[in-house]
């Protein structure tokens, strides 16, 4: 059975537990890094959200997570709002995998 996983904040998190998700509480972003690593090398997981601050802090360990990982990865904004970091995310992503940016600049 596919997983989904959140990570973050524990505060900004704990809501995804009541809907089924695993949640992982990150203090920073090594420990994201650390968590990514060994959410990658697991096949059953299938959906991975990021809070929004702790992406931020550490965006090399959601690239090297989606070279590792088949999962989908998504940054989700926190209650502060959106600082546009998964458009951001989405971006590369589309201009990775044709080669044009067709999403327009910043």
């Amino acid at each position: 059975m596919s997983k989904a996983v959140a990570l973050g904040e524990k505060h900004l998190i704990l809501g995804f537990k009541g809907v089924g998700f695993e949640v992982i509480a990150c203090k920073d972003g090594a420990a994201l890094l650390h968590e990514l690593g060994t959410l990658s090398r697991d096949p059953e997981v299938a959906l991975v959200l990021v809070t929004e601050s702790m992406a931020e802090e550490t965006p090399q360990a959601l690239d090297l997570f989606r070279e590792r990982s088949k999962a989908i990865l998504t940054v989700i904004p926190t209650h502060e709002g959106s600082k546009h970091t998964n458009f951001n995310e989405m971006k590369k992503s589309v201009e990775k995998s044709i080669g044009v940016d067709i999403l327009g600049k910043d």
